[in-house]
């Protein structure tokens, strides 16, 4: 046994896992919460329903969103009538549609990502993709290890139908991946298309309204790091929140007393995005980052050493971690 354990011990990884590198992308077709009512109900031939265009309305003036990509064109709901009419038949459009654009997106980003660390794509070990949307076999995983030339022996890991809260979950995943393989060198993509929860509007079901705005309410949890860290100042932190809605970034603030200034990154990610489920923490961890650097920040994390990433998803399903920043050397 005490052999077994050597053995072991040889294939585990000395130190904690790190994010080496990260890069986001969305697709090109990029439409402004201002206009998204008119948009909405000219595609889906709604615009007789005067009433649910005006409560639309007044949820995208609510939702603190500025600007959104999305993946449907008008030419493509024109192709695919089927998926702009709320509960008509459109299963097969929308997956084949998913099948193939889930993984593009999602080769997009990770090249992003591939091309800042400056390491050959060979030394990549393991591939963690999450997808709320889509049902292939073999999944996205395999198709992106064939869209990045990855080596076919990449270990790979494919989360399907997880929700928002995956960002978190992949994270956590990708912890223990690196940490128990000496020489571990895990990529994680999240790549979100809301083709499957696109759909025409609906006298009887107002949520689909709200789906389409993208505006979503949760809670929050305000003991993950007292007891263990030894934290009691939740403004000696660094905050990264999924952006469900205003409602549960206020949630958050007003349970924690936080200052306005905390959930700044999520705010930016949730204007100039909106939700994008799983791929949410990624940017708002990209976009923190990049703050720091160019604000003359000691550490990755607006210059706190420890901060908290929360995933809130359907049920209500949260997933936390709790993250160590990076020191920032502003000379290299």
């Amino acid at each position: 046994m005490a052999y077994l354990q050597e053995i072991r011990d040889k294939e585990r990884a000395h130190g904690p896992a790190t994010i080496l590198a990260s890069g986001t992308a969305t697709p090109t077709n990029c439409i402004y919460q201002s206009d998204f009512t008119d948009y909405y109900f000219r595609v889906t031939k709604s615009e007789h329903l005067t009433q649910l265009k005006a409560k639309l309305n007044t949820t995208c003036e609510k939702s603190m969103i500025k600007k959104r990509y999305i993946h449907l064109t008008e030419e493509m709901l024109k192709e695919n009538p089927t998926i702009s009419t709320y509960k008509e038949a459109s299963l097969d459009a929308r997956q084949d549609i998913l099948v193939e654009e889930i993984p593009k997106l999602g080769e997009k980003a990770a090249s992003k990502a591939i091309k800042e660390w400056g390491r050959p794509k060979s030394n990549i070990t393991h591939l963690i993709f999450c997808s709320t949307s889509g049902v292939d076999m073999p999944g996205a995983d395999y198709q992106l290890v064939k869209l990045l030339g990855l080596k076919p022996s990449t270990k790979r890991f494919m989360l399907y139908h997880q929700g928002c809260f995956a960002g978190a979950t992949v994270l956590r995943l990708a912890k223990d991946l690196a940490e128990n393989n000496l020489g571990a060198h895990v990529l994680v993509v999240c790549s979100e298309i809301t083709v499957v929860t696109f759909r025409g509007p609906s006298e009887t079901h107002l949520d689909s309204l709200v789906g389409q705005a993208l505006f979503v309410d949760g809670a929050s949890s305000r003991k993950a790091l007292k007891k263990p860290l030894g934290i009691t100042d939740w403004n000696s932190l660094f905050w990264v929140a999924h952006p469900g809605g205003p409602a549960i970034l206020r949630k958050i603030e007003a349970t924690l007393g936080l200052n306005p200034d905390k959930l700044r990154a999520t705010k930016q990610v949730l204007s100039e995005y909106g939700n994008m489920s799983s791929a949410c923490v990624l940017f708002i961890l990209d976009e923190m980052r990049k703050w720091s650097i160019k604000e003359g920040k000691s550490t990755s994390g607006e210059g706190f050493k420890w901060g908290v990433l929360y995933g809130f998803g359907p049920g209500l399903t949260m997933d936390t971690i709790a993250l160590h920043s990076a020191t920032i050397d502003q000379n290299h």
